[in-house]
This record gives C-alpha cells, structure tokens and sequence, in this order.
C-alpha cells in the first residue's frame, strides 16, 4: 500500500483479513526501487504496512551490492517494532 499506483490502504486492509482468517500470513514488498529511498520514505512505507495488518515485510535489493540500504533496514525495522525489539533482534545468537 504505497509503491503501487491506486493501490489503497484500505484493500490492503481487507484483503490482510480474509488472509489472517485463513490462518495464513501476509507478506508486503518494496520491490519497485523504492527500497533505495530516503529513510522517511521507508518510515511511511513500512507504517503503512503495519496499519494494514501486514505481517511481513519484504524490502528488496536494489542499493550497491545488491542488498536495500542498511539505514532503510534499519529505519524499516524501528518503524515496525520499535528501537528496543529491533536492537534485541539484532544481538540475538541467530543459533537460538
């Protein structure tokens, strides 16, 4: 809801429901180049995301290297869940 031209919140909105009903997860990407945006720009993205009921985010791979800019990880991230949950998910033993 946000790198798709007319693609409104609100049918996102409602199609998370019919998802979540069917036990099923939901996935949103930033696929279209947006993933090298500046950091407000995820920010919204990514809120926009969670106010739908997304429950994954997908940010893609278009900066150097072929990775999203880890800034936009970052701010992604902190959007989502917030600066204390993202810290700990990012100290936590990937072995756990």
């Amino acid at each position: 809801a946000g790198t798709v031209p007319g693609l409104q919140e609100s049918t996102i909105t409602e199609a998370c429901k019919i998802i979540k009903e069917a036990g099923c997860l939901s996935l949103s990407a930033i696929g279209t180049s947006q993933e090298t945006s500046d950091t407000d720009t995820i920010r919204e993205l990514a809120l926009s995301s969670k106010r739908s009921g997304i429950d994954i985010q997908h940010i893609g791979d278009a900066g150097w290297g072929g990775i999203a800019f880890p800034e936009n990880i970052m701010a992604m991230s902190v959007a989502i869940r917030g600066i204390r949950h993202t810290y700990f998910k990012m100290a936590q033993s990937a072995k756990r």
